[in-house]
């Protein structure tokens, strides 16, 4: 059965996902909303970046969206510097009876003991009482930090701690709001940005410690973080401006869930502008970027996964399995429970119809 569809947002996540729902067969694109003038009535296929047109162009806002009626929404806007009105325009979604599947607001992904309850009663409840779903999901957070840890941790017969990485070079990311506005490149090592304010990383990265707490079945204590910066030696340019000398150009973070005192869940995340910074940081299982589990228990595991893609390099790669992640997700939660859903609610999440032979594709 083909799934109507809407799609809201055509950012870095939202580019890729919208790509894909005009080209999967599962799904029928009915409305686009976004929220830049300049791409108010453009076609879905331009913004795609797909060089067609579809007949479905771009609408301010969530009006068409909503009158369009569709299965499921797509939902990529910006959530890590709106979190509020990502959370009010979700729940208008779901009050209109439509379900949402998208990247934000993250920590939806798993809110228990990150949110407020009465925000986290307040989005399920406008599932329940409509009968739709809400579930959010991406790649880190995401299916590096849940999907693929929980999988491993399956296999093991005791587990003592599992770590989570993400090591990679942002140089070539061209998002200057999240390089600069959020993650504080470029900015004095001694002025913490949006994310290293107390309880950013917690609320950031929390659900998914609090999520593995609920898959392995241990009560995380207490969720803490500590940060460190390395600045810029001299200036350089990347993608998306300058990094001057003395700013931050390198990273790196843990979030760690503490269990009877000990750090049993934890995120880690090095990121560098350039690969020479910090060479005593961890270092990626391939040129640019990789991701990491590493689970000590019996038996322990260290699992590198090193996106990779015809059409861009690693940081390209990465918003493409989120992308991935969110699109085909949409039969499954259409599908699921009323409420708002989590990785643990969900069954295994197939990618039925993605399937293209390199013969298929030469034609």
């Amino acid at each position: 059965m083909t799934l109507r569809v809407a799609h809201v947002g055509t950012g870095n996540v939202g580019r890729l996902a919208l790509r894909q729902l005009i080209g999967d067969p599962r799904f029928d694109l009915v409305a686009l909303g976004v929220s830049t003038a300049e791409k108010v009535g453009r076609d879905a296929g331009q913004l795609a970046g797909l060089g067609i047109t579809t007949g479905v162009v771009a609408t301010e806002g969530l009006d068409a969206v909503v009158a369009a009626r569709p299965d499921a929404v797509v939902y990529c806007a910006m959530g890590d510097t709106r979190m509020g009105e990502a959370t009010k325009d979700c729940q208008r979604l779901l009050e209109a009876g439509l379900n949402v599947v998208g990247s934000a607001p993250v920590s939806f992904q798993y809110p228990w003991q990150i949110m407020p309850d009465a925000l986290i009663d307040r989005i399920d409840t406008a599932g329940r009482e409509h009968g739709v779903s809400i579930y959010v999901t991406g790649v880190d957070p995401g299916f590096a930090t849940d999907l693929l840890p929980i999988a491993l941790a399956s296999t093991c017969q005791d587990v003592q701690s599992i770590r989570c990485m993400e090591i990679a070079d942002y140089a070539t990311y061209d998002g200057a709001e999240v390089i600069y506005d959020v993650m504080g490149f470029g900015t004095p090592v001694d002025e913490p940005p949006l994310f290293l304010q107390p309880g950013i990383l917690a609320l950031a990265w929390g659900s998914a410690i609090r999520m593995l707490g609920d898959a392995l079945g241990v009560t995380v204590d207490e969720i803490v973080d500590h940060n460190e910066r390395e600045p810029a030696p001299e200036d350089f340019a990347i993608a998306a401006g300058t990094i001057r000398a003395g700013t931050t150009a390198a990273i790196r973070f843990e979030i760690r869930g503490m269990v009877a005192g000990e750090p049993v869940i934890v995120v880690e995340h090095v990121t560098r502008l350039r690969p020479d910074l910090r060479p005593d940081w961890a270092q990626s299982a391939q040129p640019g970027g990789s991701y990491r589990v590493e689970i000590t228990g019996e038996p322990s595991y260290v699992v590198d996964i090193c996106p990779t893609s015809a059409h861009g390099d690693h940081n390209h790669a990465a918003i493409v399995a989120a992308a991935g992640r969110i699109v085909n997700a949409i039969p499954a939660v259409v599908d699921a429970e009323p409420g708002l859903r989590t990785t643990l609610d969900l069954p295994l999440v197939m990618s039925r119809g993605v399937v293209r032979p390199p013969t298929a594709l030469a034609h």
